[in-house]
C-alpha cells in the first residue's frame, strides 16, 4: 500500500464514520465497527476497486445500501 492510498482510505473512513454518527446516532465505537465489518470497507481497502478515490458521500451510499438491506447490523 502506498502512503497516498492509506491517506485517502483513512480520510474516507473518517468521513463515513462521521456520517454514521450523524445519520444513525451511533457512538464512535459502534460506527467504527459498522464500517469495519462492512463489504463497503472491504472494497475501500482493495486498491484495485478504485473506490477509495471516490467521494465520501458516494461511498457512504454503498454502506447505506448494506444497512438498509440488512447485510450488516
Amino acid at each position: 500500500m502506498t502512503k497516498e492510498f492509506k491517506y485517502l482510505k483513512e480520510g474516507l473512513s473518517s468521513d463515513i464514520v462521521e456520517f454514521l454518527i450523524d445519520d444513525y446516532g451511533l457512538d464512535i465505537e459502534r460506527a467504527l465497527n459498522t464500517l469495519y465489518e462492512s463489504e463497503t470497507y472491504s472494497k475501500i481497502s482493495e486498491p484495485s476497486t478504485g473506490l477509495y478515490f471516490q467521494s465520501s458521500r458516494y461511498v457512504y451510499s454503498y454502506l447505506q445500501d448494506e444497512l438498509q438491506n440488512g447485510i450488516i447490523k
